[in-house]
Order: C-alpha cells, then structure tokens, then sequence
C-alpha cells in the first residue's frame, strides 16, 4: 500500500508529471499513434489501443489507491468485469452470488450457457453453508460484490479470500459501491478489483469506463495483454474526464455519505416504507461485517414502499431531486427501480431468490443539500400516501389500473413478467432488446 493518504493520492492523480513542458495539469494525448526512431526502436509508446500516456496516468493512481500491483483501464465497466474472465477456461469454474448486477448476471450465465466459456456455480454468501458449497464447486474464481446491488448485502472478503487460498482460487470483487476510499478488497486477500468508474470514480455521469486491479504483477501483465488483444481498452478523452473527477473523490464521498446518513433516518420514519436497506443500520445483517472490513458505509441504500406496485409511478412523478434513471454514482441524486431497469435481464424467478420485489427503490445519494432531498423525499410520500388512500393512481391511465393491478406481486413477491409490470411503469422499448 502506499503511504500517502487517499485524498493526496486522488487530488494529486496525474499532477505536475508533464515531461515536455512541465504542465501542471496534464495534457490529454488524443493520438493514435506515435513515432518510431528507427526500425525495430519503439519507444514506450507506438499505438494508443496498446499504451496511452493519458490512460496510464488514471491507471497509475488507481492502482495506488487500491494498493495493487498493475491497474487495466478499460472502456467500460463490464468490459473489466470481461477482461477479468479471461483467466478461466472451460474446464474452470465460476462462483457468483446470486444477488449480484443485473448486467454482470447476465454476462456470467450467458457465456457460461451459450459460449460454454466456464463453469458456472451461483452461491448464496448469506447462507450458513456458504462454505461447503463454495468447497464442493472447486471454484478456480470467486466473484464477490458487496454491497451487493441492489439490496446492500454483506460478504466477508477475508474469510472468503482465506477460503480461496485454501482452494488455490482467485477471488475477484467489484469495488464499484464504495470506491477504494471506503474498501480496499486487495488488503483483504482479494486477487483482483473491478469497477465501473462511470460510478463514483469519475462522478459526474459523464463517462462510461471501467478498470480493473490486480494484486500480482504478474496477472496484470496478462490481462494488460488480454485488454490489447480484445480491443477493449479505454479512450484517452475518458481516462482524461475520469481522473478529473477521482481528484475530488474523498470529499464527494464524504458529502454523499453525509446526505445518505439523513435519508436513510428520513425513511426508516415513513409509514409507507417497509424496509430500508443499508449496511449502516445497526440491525442490518452484514452491519458488523461492514463495519470491520469498509470505512464507511457508502451512499447507496434501497427500501421497500407498502403500497401496491401501481402507486410506484404517482411516487416516482411527484419526485423533483431524484431523477428516474440507471447507473449511480455521480453528484446528482437517483432513483432506480431494479426489477426493470437495473436487474430487468433477470428473470422472474431469479429476481425473487435475489429478494427483488416489485416496489424496491434504489437511490443513489447525491451531494445536493440535504434538505432539499429530504423535501423532496416528503413531497413524494405525500402524494403517494394520498393516492393509495383514494385507491386510484394519479399517473397510470385508467384502462391501465386493472390490469396493472392483476399483474401485481405474485406470492413469491417478485414481478410476474416484465409485460405485466409496464402497465404500471413502462419499460424504455429501445432498451428491452438489450436486456
């Protein structure tokens, strides 16, 4: 680990390391390709897919701040989380929780089933017998994300990684939650790091990236190698976006953390919410977990609302701070609702063993003043605790609200079918070839 703080380390990323003149802020390299002295004399760098100056200084600073061993910047987050893939052959087997991404669900399972690329086991880190089924699936790679998306659970990275070791498997864990400011996986015996630095990382919803960290020089070199092979890795203008954004990670951290303390109080106060879902919570599950293995708990959290799935719409309209929208991370605050946005590439039966009900909500904290979020929170209850009560939803036409009342949460408490849903809150048509 390096021994400077986190803040000097983001604030700092790229700074006064110009060699041609000095600049203080680095230049961005936008060049494809660079000049040979002679044949057979390549300097450091010859072409960008392979090696760009811009790329390498965010790659630098994020493997110090993870205290890895060599950092991949690649062009999207699940491009890290594909890059990380390529140590497994079909003979390998994958270990996944079964409540991960919606988006990295359905990359392990479809090239597992599909492409045959692995083996593939889904485990439930929450159960008792973890352990011996991790054991008895002989795993070459564990895939750990905690807190999980979208209900915050909580896996133990040590006890998990001293399994691996145990096993000779690697354990690769997405740090996209909570950033290296909040968790450091590789101090804990994890292999390797990924993110998607679209989130916290660059901050701002203006980028889409990834990277990945390893803890060995070596792996590094082979996925560097794989990265260059696949085509896969990042733009210089992104790379140039993202580390002005990591420059003020600490303290955006710090404020988001702040807003998500107060929300999360806010809503454990609300009639019309059932559960709140949040590591800081005393009684949360994983809270002591988290506690020891993180230094913070984020500012992402998720609740369950108490009313019918066709009030979600009167809710979510009547919201103003909180925009509807997928992805997390960046300074403005949102509003998710995983069933059919982030985890919508899930079936139904794989939503309802992932705890995934039709009236979860996940916010992504922003730094806005908090007493413009919780005004904005209460407005919205408001208008949801007087639309319930008049039984009718203010938002959903009226030749909607049988139907979208029969297509409700089945016993399971999962969505029946991505159809029947839409007839409360519609799914996006350009995006449902996707999932």
């Amino acid at each position: 680990m390096s021994q400077r703080h986190f803040a000097t380390i983001a604030a700092r990323a790229g700074i006064a390391q110009d060699t041609a003149h000095d600049a203080v802020t680095p230049p961005m390299y936008l060049t494809t390709t660079y000049r040979l002295k002679a044949l057979g004399q390549a300097g450091a760098y010859d072409y960008s897919r392979s090696n760009n100056p811009t790329r390498d200084l965010l790659a630098e600073a994020l493997a110090e701040l993870e205290g890895g061993a060599k950092a991949i910047v690649t062009n999207t987050g699940m491009s890290a989380c594909l890059l990380a893939l390529q140590l497994l052959t079909p003979a390998d087997t994958l270990v996944i929780p079964h409540d991960c991404y919606g988006g990295s669900y359905r990359l392990f399972t479809n090239l597992a089933e599909r492409k045959h690329s692995f083996k593939l086991v889904i485990v439930n880190f929450q159960q008792k017998d973890w352990v011996s089924q991790i054991e008895a699936a002989q795993p070459a790679m564990i895939w750990l994300e905690t807190p999980s998306n979208p209900l915050l659970q909580i896996t133990d990275i040590r006890a998990v990684c001293q399994l691996a070791k145990k096993l000779t498997a690697r354990v690769v864990v997405d740090n996209t939650f909570l950033s290296p400011v909040l968790q450091q996986p590789l101090a804990l015996g994890a292999d390797i790091v990924v993110h998607s630095t679209t989130k916290y990382i660059n901050g701002h919803s203006d980028v889409v990236a990834g990277a990945l960290i390893c803890a060995d020089q070596a792996v590094g070199d082979e996925l560097k190698w794989w990265a260059n092979c696949l085509g896969i890795t990042g733009a210089a203008f992104d790379a140039y976006m993202t580390l002005r954004g990591l420059r003020t990670l600490l303290p955006r951290m710090q404020q988001h953390q702040t807003n998500a303390e107060r929300i999360v109080a806010f809503l454990q106060q609300q009639p019309l919410v059932s559960n709140v879902y949040y590591p800081g919570l005393v009684d949360h599950p994983g809270h002591a977990i988290a506690k020891a293995q993180q230094q913070g708990f984020g500012a992402m959290l998720s609740f369950d609302l108490a009313v019918d799935p066709v009030f979600l719409q009167d809710f979510l309209d009547a919201l103003q701070c909180f925009t509807l929208a997928q992805s997390l991370g960046g300074i403005e605050s949102l509003i998710c609702h995983p069933g059919s946005m982030t985890h919508a590439s899930m079936d139904a039966s794989a939503q309802a063993t992932a705890g995934i009900g039709p009236t979860l909500l996940r916010l992504s904290v922003g730094i806005e003043a908090i007493d413009d979020l919780l005004a904005d929170l209460a407005h919205g209850f408001a208008v949801l605790e007087s639309a319930s009560r008049a039984g009718r939803p203010q938002s959903a036409p009226a030749t909607n609200q049988a139907s979208a009342k029969a297509s409700g949460p089945s016993a399971s408490g999962a969505i029946d079918s991505k159809q029947g849903f839409s007839q409360s809150l519609p799914l996006n048509p350009a995006l449902t070839a996707l999932w």
